[in-house]
């Protein structure tokens, strides 16, 4: 144990401790030194911006080791991804050090973790940002954590920031943990992706209060240049999207290695992952939506080269750790350069050359306003929430979602941010308000989102600047180092051939326009509803039906978007084609015999045309359409909100019931498009209350 260290001799102790982590040849960089001296020696508190693959976990793995050996509790690792926590208990394990962690993947192990933190058998804890908000977690454990840490670290810091491009409000929460943490405790904040106005923020909200500031300490902010010398940049632009996926499929074959194929959405992933593996690619697809025992296999895979390419959303974003990763390529833009940058950052730390390519598309804008949609809610919206919970006391999201008008996840985020700003509190059984005082920061938010248009421009400019590619980027992250890389297509000159086989886009096309989407049936009403609750009634249920395609799909969801885009009218006789295809592939148990159609208040000449030609061409009953009661019910953004709207209005009209019960066989339910699923549910159990004995939906397209 050492135990009156000096500079010197600690210093002489982390460069050991570094050898254990990285290697007989590592030595420390001098602002990986300055890092430890101040969180060890000094007891600061520590921003660190170094591009990806400095070495900034070593900073808090040696750190922990030399505060252990001086008797210090263990530290707590604040990290957003699992895949980047089994990472980092990988390391810690090379370094000798004993990690464990506390997520959603291993609950049944919590208790016994608290335990052997507490008889100080663990050197590291890692938690998600989210658990510290758990009022378990929060009330029972933190405290007593918080009080005997000898380090807390902050992973992927620019997390904390709404400024940044991935701002968590769990994260945000950290600055009060900050403020609440004894005297003498470090704190270490890293990430490789902020700019000046993050770096500023996060500073910001590290820094100890003025009055335990000794001799005016402040928080040591080391910022290096994140010029990546391994990485080579290209753009490659196709006018379509069967090119771009004819394109990838032929280019992946000749990329170095493996590596990480980045999709804008869920649905692009899959349905790329699926082309590349009919093209005989060993790909798998990876987004926030798979199953965690599929993800860590998926993982494991990419690590061990046993695949070509992961296809995967911004779930693969942070943190993944494979220095041999010989590739990125992006189908579709990011929203900005600062969060393209820390994804192609996973590529080329541990090889002399990866290839990074961006093949953007003609939707991303598109994709770009959906996310834009989910901002922070207007004023009434919030003010609307706060007055639900001091008049409901204790409230469960569900339950919320009676009284205010949001999406789920776009209600928990602005609860969180409430909770952060202190409005609304966390408690057992669901959120309650605190009474105090709160402000609604229009201007703030406000200016966010200018700069995240300001962003979106910057990154249609990245794709038509003739400049350095890579010092664009760097820019883009006030890294004021940057100069032309002298490797990227501009650089060089050597940008990548478009050629493309006229066979190879065709299979392309082929896979793309394949159409048929399940339609998942509803089988439980909305909580939080007080007179509908629990299972369906099987009698009032619909069978699952099917979609032409998502409006998220690379294929299909294109010319489905321009469709709703466009006016009024029937589809085109390929769109209709395609959807007789989707029919002929169903196997359902009974086949209907007649057709009846949802009303829709934004293309009513679409559906009833639609149902009507169905009904021509099948051979079926065209029975009309159901009603509105005194007119459309709008749009509703959560399922409680939904399900109260239409059954307001939506009606079943004599003659058209009368007609189902005179057909008595199954009906085919048809409708433009399905967002939340509660407009079919509700009109099937309209037509099946009616008398038809199965009810089969059949929609042009599902959200995602």
């Amino acid at each position: 144990m050492i135990d009156a260290p000096d500079a010197a001799m600690l210093r002489e102790e982390a460069e050991e401790r570094l050898r254990a982590l990285a290697g007989e040849h590592a030595v420390l960089r001098e602002d990986q030194w300055a890092a430890i001296e101040a969180l060890v020696l000094g007891r600061r508190r520590v921003l660190v911006v170094q591009r990806t693959g400095w070495g900034k976990s070593a900073v808090y793995f040696v750190a922990t080791a030399l505060l252990r050996e001086l008797g210090e509790g263990p530290t707590v690792i604040v990290s957003p991804l699992l895949a980047l926590m089994r990472n980092q208990i990988a390391a810690a394990e090379r370094a000798g050090i004993t990690a464990v962690t506390i997520n959603s993947a291993n609950p049944e192990a919590w208790e016994e973790i608290y335990g052997q933190v507490a008889e100080g058998m663990v050197d590291v804890l890692l938690v998600s940002p989210e658990r510290l908000n758990n009022p378990d977690f929060r009330d029972n454990v933190l405290p007593e954590l918080a009080e005997s840490a000898g380090l807390v670290v902050v992973d992927e810091a620019h997390c904390i920031s709404d400024w940044g491009h991935d701002f968590r409000p769990d994260y945000r929460r950290l600055s009060t943990l900050f403020a609440d943490l004894p005297p003498g405790i470090p704190v270490l904040a890293t990430t490789a992706t902020a700019n000046a106005r993050v770096t500023r923020d996060v500073a910001e909200q590290l820094r100890l209060p003025p009055e335990l500031r000794p001799d005016g300490d402040d928080t040591l902010v080391l910022r290096g240049p994140l010029e990546r010398e391994s990485l080579h940049l290209s753009v490659v632009r196709l006018p379509t999207a069967e090119e771009r996926l004819a394109w990838l499929a032929q280019t992946l074959r000749e990329l170095p290695g493996s590596g990480i194929v980045y999709t804008l959405t869920v649905a692009a992933a899959h349905e790329i992952a699926g082309y590349l593996r009919e093209q005989g690619l060993e790909v798998a697809a990876y987004s926030g939506q798979t199953d965690p025992a599929e993800r860590q296999a998926a993982e494991d895979a990419l690590l061990g080269n046993r695949i070509k390419a992961l296809v995967a959303t911004s779930a693969l974003g942070m943190g993944f750790d494979k220095p041999d990763l010989g590739f990125v390529v992006h189908v579709g833009a990011p929203q900005s350069p600062v969060a393209y940058y820390q994804q192609v950052g996973r590529a080329g730390r541990g090889v002399e050359r990866a290839e990074v390519i961006l093949l953007p598309g003609t939707e991303d804008r598109d994709i770009w306003a959906y996310f834009a949609s989910l901002a922070f809610p207007p004023e009434p919206v919030v003010r609307s929430t706060l007055q639900a919970l001091e008049e409901g006391g204790i409230l469960s999201t569900p339950a919320l979602e009676t009284a205010v008008d949001l999406s789920r996840s776009r209600l928990e985020m602005m609860l969180k941010v409430l909770d952060v700003d202190g409005a609304v509190r966390r408690v057992k059984g669901g959120w309650e308000a605190t009474g105090e005082p709160w402000a609604y920061d229009a201007e703030r938010y406000a200016r966010i989102a200018a700069e995240r248009r300001a962003e979106q421009e910057a990154m249609l400019a990245y794709l038509t600047t003739t400049e350095c590619r890579e010092q664009f980027l760097r820019r883009h992250l006030d890294d004021d180092t940057a100069t032309p890389c002298g490797r990227c297509d501009n650089c060089t000159g050597r940008h990548r051939s478009t050629e493309i086989g006229e066979q190879a886009v065709e299979t392309a096309r082929a896979r793309l326009s394949r159409p048929g989407v399940e339609i998942e049936a509803r089988r439980q009403w909305p909580t939080g509803l007080s007179d509908l609750s629990g299972r369906i009634k099987p009698e009032l249920g619909a069978e699952p039906g099917r979609a032409l395609g998502r409006l998220t799909d690379i294929g299909w969801g294109n010319r489905l978007r321009e469709l709703f885009a466009g006016d009024d009218g029937p589809m085109a006789d390929d769109m209709f084609a395609a959807v007789v295809k989707v029919l002929s592939a169903w196997e359902w148990r009974e086949r209907p015999i007649a057709v009846v159609n949802v009303p829709s208040a934004s293309k009513p000449k679409l559906v009833r045309t639609f149902a009507e030609r169905l009904a021509q061409v099948g051979r079926l009953a065209y029975l009309g359409e159901l009603g509105y009661r005194a007119g459309s019910p709008g749009q509703q953004f959560n399922s409680a909100k939904r399900v109260q709207a239409i059954r307001g209005t939506l009606a079943m009209p004599k003659d058209v019931s009368a007609a189902i019960a005179q057909c008595g066989g199954p009906v085919l339910l048809v409708d433009d498009r399905v967002d939340t699923g509660w407009t079919m549910t509700l009109a099937a159990a309209l037509v099946r209350h009616a008398g038809a004995p199965a009810v089969l939906p059949l929609a042009l397209a599902v959200t995602s």
